[in-house]
């Protein structure tokens, strides 16, 4: 039987550190659920169609499901948990709530995250540049018109 590789990895998440040792083929996404207990992020496809799992390295989206928890070392991490404040929901969140951008609601981290990442780099976004920032997460629920409002109305 073959021993699996383990490495210590140094992490910020949502502003905390953590060093924890890991498996080195351990994924991001199970890392942040699992180890950190963190489980706003969602597991849905495994394979980085859904974004359901989506969070932000270093400013950048991604898919956590597509990298190992030990290509994150020494990265700043901002899960859908990060997002509000001091128990109160950040305008986006509340934007879906009030849009009813969510149904079931396991897309929800995902395109919140993706949504974060567009409206940091474009405050004010077309509703074509909206569609394409989220394209990347599948919703089975809603039809996407309330996910659109909702990123529209936080935008304002």
């Amino acid at each position: 039987m073959e021993a699996v590789s383990r490495k210590t990895i140094t992490v910020g998440v949502n502003g905390e550190q953590y060093e924890r040792e890991v498996d080195a083929r351990r994924l991001l996404i199970h890392f942040i659920r699992d180890d950190l207990d963190l489980t706003g992020s969602h597991i849905g496809c495994d394979t980085g169609n859904c974004g359901a799992c989506s969070v932000l390295l270093d400013g950048t989206l991604v898919k956590s499901c597509m990298m190992l928890a030990v290509q994150a070392d020494g990265a700043k991490i901002e899960t859908v948990e990060g997002l509000a404040s001091e128990g109160e929901l950040n305008g986006l969140q509340q934007a879906f709530s009030d849009h009813h951008a969510l149904q079931c609601g396991y897309c929800t981290p995902g395109m919140l995250m993706s949504a974060t990442a567009l409206l940091r780099e474009n405050s004010s976004p077309s509703e074509e540049e909206i569609r394409k920032a989220i394209q990347g997460n599948i919703c089975r629920c809603t039809g996407y018109v309330n996910i659109v409002e909702a990123i529209k109305a936080a935008a304002q």
